[in-house]
């Protein structure tokens, strides 16, 4: 069961890193940068970076719409990152996220899938992933990927990256679209060969050993349908955590694992996007 403070059983493994009232002071004037874990962990912090998105418009071919919101790096043209938020919905650490991406150079769209104000307690995340019609949501991830690619300012190469039912959708993604990487945190791969016979990106996954749900019977299982269907370009990562290890702001957070799979994110994004 998953909550505010994470998912699984694994022991809180201490708080997150916080920032000084001072830091908080010169963080709001821009007048200093504070690590991405800090941000997130603080609701005031990561209010404030998300708070530098401009929101678009996404319509898929059907006519349908959805609301996005897209951060842009200082250097253009840029090479772009679709972000897939959390089973809570798109909120203010995904589009912390988001402008952190920008800051990387990258440009950053965090797609929202719901439509709808994230969630703050389990059942209300559950009420709004039981509410997604998984049809209508990859038509527009489709339609985000070919918004990326011919943005005015994109170099048409497009990533995508979620956590937990985001990792999930990261991967549909993938399977969907012609994407150049894909990358997933502890989102749910549980796929037969068939339905991964399409995917032609490389593929980056990043899992917790802890993980009650996303665990290793499933992404074993996941490899095996990957061999089974040819495909090769694709790394898993374990980590001596639990799920959501990457959140700063729940109780399962693991800063040195987190950091870590940030790293090599950013190295695997920096390889096959550049």
């Amino acid at each position: 069961m998953c909550t505010l403070d994470g998912c699984g059983s694994h022991e809180h493994l201490g708080p997150p890193p916080k920032a000084t009232d001072e830091d908080r002071r010169l963080f709001l004037k821009g007048a200093v940068a504070l690590p991405l874990a800090v941000i997130l962990a603080d609701p005031m912090l990561a209010h404030a970076a998300g708070a530098m998105l401009d929101k678009v418009t996404i319509t898929t071919p059907e006519g349908d719409k959805m609301m996005a919101e897209i951060a842009m790096p200082a250097t253009l043209p840029a090479p772009t990152v679709i972000l897939i938020h959390e089973w809570w919905g798109l909120n203010d650490q995904i589009r912390a996220v988001a402008a952190e991406y920008a800051k990387q150079g990258y440009i950053a769209l965090a797609v929202d899938l719901y439509g709808q104000p994230p969630a703050t307690t389990p059942d209300g995340a559950k009420a709004l992933m039981a509410g997604l019609d998984p049809v209508k949501a990859t038509r527009k991830l489709q339609s985000s990927v070919e918004f990326l690619k011919n943005h005015k300012d994109s170099t048409g190469k497009v990533g995508s990256v979620g956590w937990c039912f985001g990792g999930g959708w990261s991967l549909n993604t993938a399977l969907a679209t012609d994407v150049d990487a894909s990358v997933i945190y502890y989102g749910n791969v549980k796929k037969t060969p068939e339905q991964v016979a399409t995917l032609t990106a490389p593929l980056m996954g990043h899992f917790g050993t802890l993980d009650k749900s996303i665990n290793k019977e499933m992404v074993d299982g996941f490899e095996r349908s990957l061999r089974i269907a040819g495909k090769s370009l694709y790394k898993i990562y374990w980590y001596e955590a639990d799920h959501a290890f990457a959140n700063p702001s729940g109780g399962r957070y693991d800063g040195e694992d987190a950091k870590l799979a940030w790293d090599r994110t950013m190295a695997f994004f920096g390889h096959h996007l550049s």
